[in-house]
């Protein structure tokens, strides 16, 4: 799949005996959701030892309602109405310099009866929420040696059960606020309220991500405010073990009016946290951190349209077709390092993407995709995986000059689509 870029079983198995084993592979239930993640999931381990990572963790959909006709097996989605189901993945990051090392946990699972009137009511392990503390704890299991692990994830996961269940001596929590919880020992004051009246801790100048439709990528010039707040345990949480109140960092991040793109609203982060922050640095750390979000953002664009096109294939069986989501995941991750990688900063090898085989193609291509001047050349020590990235983003359209605009996962898919075909000649010349 990585190395043809592609789900499609007809493409993958290349005969039609091959298709018919592919299918036959997905259907068999002796193949399950849980070995297939597991597998993945072992290589990342020894990539975080000693390291202090990120795990950032969210949700997306796969959507099959143009093909909810002849699937069977499929529940509804977010509008309600549409089929489809939903995957989790808990991508791993280096704190200190943004390599992408891997996944520590992935869920998926079909939603099943629209919910029951006493809902809200119910233990958090009945409710589909309960993901957000099972992927983390799931995660620190595989990430046992890391020096640190942050967990971190958008506003859905303000969950006041996960706030007391998963930090620990070696794994803290980064969430952007959801709730505008009581503040304890404030005369009932909101949340959000103490966190606008914090005094200005500094101002500093952020690269802002863009988001089709919402927000332009941008510097943004942002005031921080930050403090510590002691929060209640609200009454519709049903742990009776969780304690009565937990004391966490608030950190408030509100773009100046002097760089909002016009027409747009200006960014605005309340973020919490466990880690002690004293001061502005300590500030610009936490939210560079979850700044890294984006990374799984451009995992779901990699396993969607614009990449993998996972939505697209033509299983009937929703069992079957979340299999293939496992094994789609694992490879937009791999995409993700190489477009990660492109920098240097990793000093990750080639073989953690690229069989020996394929490294020696990479070799041949360096005389054809390098240049004449110093600028053309393939600036990475050889057989890192930036050296590959570099050598797979020339093949994915990018020129190689330092002053372009970075290749991102769409030119690295492309680049990797077109290298297969490079490399399935290269075998038929030389021998597999």
């Amino acid at each position: 799949m990585l190395s043809k870029q592609t789900v499609c079983l007809r493409r993958l198995g290349e005969t039609r005996s091959g298709e018919v084993m592919a299918g036959r592979f997905f259907r068999n239930s002796k193949v399950t959701v849980g070995e297939i993640v597991s597998s993945g999931c072992k290589s990342t381990g020894p990539r975080v030892a000693g390291r202090h990572v990120l795990a950032i963790q969210d949700t997306t959909e796969l959507n099959y309602q143009a093909h909810a006709g002849r699937v069977k097996g499929l529940g509804a989605t977010g509008n309600g109405s549409d089929k489809g189901f939903f995957a989790h993945p808990l991508l791993t990051v280096d704190a200190q310099n943004g390599a992408c090392l891997g996944l520590a946990h992935l869920a998926v699972w079909t939603r099943g009866e629209p919910h029951a009137e006493h809902y809200k009511k119910l233990p958090i392990e009945e409710k589909e929420s309960y993901r957000w503390i099972e992927t983390a704890q799931a995660g620190k299991a595989v990430l046992q040696e890391a020096a640190r692990v942050t967990v971190v994830a958008d506003r859905e996961s303000d969950i006041y059960e996960l706030w007391s269940r998963v930090p620990d001596a070696r794994t803290d929590l980064l969430i952007r606020a959801c709730r505008d919880r009581i503040v304890e020992k404030a005369d009932g004051e909101l949340l959000f309220a103490y966190m606008d009246r914090l005094p200005i801790t500094g101002s500093s100048e952020f690269n802002v991500t863009g988001r089709e439709g919402k927000r332009t990528a941008h510097k943004a010039q942002m005031v921080v405010r930050c403090g510590e707040v002691t929060i209640r345990k609200p009454a519709r949480c049903k742990d009776t073990q969780a304690p009565q109140q937990l004391t966490l960092t608030v950190i408030d991040v509100r773009e100046d009016e002097s760089s909002v793109v016009a027409g747009e609203a200006p960014t605005h982060w309340r973020l919490l946290t466990t880690h002690r922050v004293v001061d502005m640095a300590g500030a610009v750390q936490c939210i560079e951190w979850y700044s890294q979000r984006w990374q799984i953002e451009q995992l779901f664009r990699t396993l969607k349209k614009q990449g993998l096109n996972l939505e697209t294939s033509q299983l009937e069986n929703g069992d079957s077709l979340q299999k293939l989501c496992c094994f789609a995941v694992f490879v937009a991750t791999r995409i993700l390092q190489l477009t990660l990688a492109r920098d240097g900063t990793s000093a990750r090898p080639a073989s953690d993407t690229f069989d020996q085989s394929e490294i020696a193609v990479l070799e041949q291509l360096q005389s054809r995709l390098e240049g004449k001047t110093e600028k053309q050349k393939n600036p990475h020590p050889k057989h890192s995986l930036a050296w590959a990235s570099w050598t797979i983003a020339r093949l994915g359209g990018w020129k190689g000059y330092a002053s372009e605009r970075p290749p991102g996962p769409i030119t690295m898919k492309n680049g990797l689509d077109y290298f297969s075909r490079i490399v399935d000649g290269y075998l038929l010349h030389y021998g597999s």
